[in-house]
């Protein structure tokens, strides 16, 4: 069987390996490259179900390439989004303090977000909250005026326009699943085609450690599932909700909590949780992969995290099961909710990279290895992130094809 050769190939047509795909040729013109993506089409797991919130930057370390890469890549995809004529909302979101021992929290929040160079936020209280959202109860909260929401299978698909305009191609039905060197050439067989070429980006998403594996990198990095579920508001109910509304986050965790969205379609989700998933795609309860369960109970970083943090973990399932617990987390940020103002939502599954240690990174993590790169660790806010950690993959792989040339 004659390979299919290119300058680069990407692993992964997801919101970052699109951007990371369009970023090279927009450096490159003339690159010879490939997406390769396993499934039917573009951007089929976590871009396509995640909540569509347009991130300000605010939770994340200053310093964190989330932070830098957060606030200058909302920006970026506004004016994308501007150009492309793609709708969204600068609803903004309050983040909402309901008990005394979460103000210090706040106040942290509001420091982080000034230190990340998010403009526009102040700490308000609580008539204010009331002014832009009627129907929440806070003690005092943090209004965060450049967040808003979009639809993200919208903006991949404004990539993979750019991507085949400039000439790139994309291939499906194509999950890599062998790979091997031969005469200092990297090839993979990936459905039923081989391909070669100077540079494999693995973007991968859920399955970015085994495709790292595959591709000869000695990365100790797993990826472990978590599921977010949703419920949507009824229709008569939706009024409860303007914009966005969050809780204070717990520091010691990479979930937000319970909050609610109003989708750019314009209806609003409440949630999500986060419990393990029983399969890497496991978008439903009764979704299982005796493959992924068995990864996961080999991981010693997973055992580590699971001694760790097991009354979190059975807290989340117990919300998953009984939807009162749900709503009474929910009545925390807006008291007039009711168990009959919930039916049925959506759901995701967040590729969560898990250290040796039991520790959940909380970075974008990006690694290299002998002709290849690997982002390792992506979560939110990957998809609002996107254009500038295409940005950044591409000046990587920049440099390592001219050290191969």
């Amino acid at each position: 069987m004659n390979a299919n050769t290119y300058d680069v190939v990407i692993v992964g047509a997801g919101i970052v390996g699109l951007a990371t795909a369009r970023a090279l040729l927009e450096r490159a013109p003339g690159l010879r490259l490939c997406v390769l993506e396993k499934g039917a089409g573009i951007a089929g797991q976590q871009t396509s179900h995640n909540s569509g919130v347009l991130h300000s930057g605010i939770y994340y370390r200053p310093g964190s390439l989330k932070s830098e890469l957060c606030v200058r890549g909302r920006q970026a995809l506004v004016d994308y989004c501007d150009q492309r004529g793609i709708p969204y909302d600068l609803c903004g979101k309050v983040i909402v303090a309901t008990r005394p021992e979460e103000l210090p929290r706040l106040e942290a929040l509001n420091e982080r977000a000034t230190a990340n160079g998010v403009r526009g936020h102040e700490l308000i209280g609580p008539e204010r909250v009331r002014e832009l959202e009627p129907y929440v109860s806070a003690l005092r909260a943090l209004w965060v005026p450049s967040t808003g929401i979009v639809d993200f299978m919208r903006v991949a698909q404004a990539y993979t326009d750019d991507v085949i305009s400039a000439g790139g191609e994309v291939r499906f039905g194509a999950g890599v699943e062998e790979s091997w060197v031969t005469g200092g050439t990297r090839y993979v067989r990936a459905g039923d085609a081989e391909y070669a070429a100077r540079l494999f980006v693995n973007c991968a998403g859920l399955h970015a450690d085994r495709v790292a594996r595959r591709l000869g990198a000695d990365t100790r990095v797993q990826i472990v599932p978590f599921r977010g579920e949703y419920y949507t508001l009824r229709p008569q109910r939706e009024q409860l909700v303007r914009g966005l509304i969050y809780p204070v986050p717990d520091p010691d965790l990479p979930f937000l909590g319970v909050h609610f969205t109003r989708n750019i379609k314009g209806y609003v989700e409440a949630g999500p949780n986060a419990v393990l998933a029983t399969a890497r795609e496991g978008y439903r309860k009764r979704d299982f992969e005796l493959a992924d369960v068995m990864e996961i109970a080999r991981s010693p970083g997973f055992w580590r995290v699971a001694r760790r943090e097991w009354r979190t973990g059975i807290n989340e399932v117990h919300r998953s099961l009984r939807k009162s617990v749900f709503v009474r987390d929910l009545q925390r940020l807006i008291p007039a909710i009711q168990a009959d103002d919930l039916t049925g939502g959506g759901s995701g599954v967040r590729a969560q990279a898990v250290a040796p240690d039991g520790s959940l990174l909380d970075d974008f993590l990006i690694e290299r290895s002998q002709a290849a790169l690997h982002v390792l660790n992506a979560p939110s806010p990957g998809a609002t992130s996107s254009l500038l950690i295409g940005e950044r993959i591409a000046g990587m792989a920049g440099e390592m094809l001219e050290l191969a040339t």
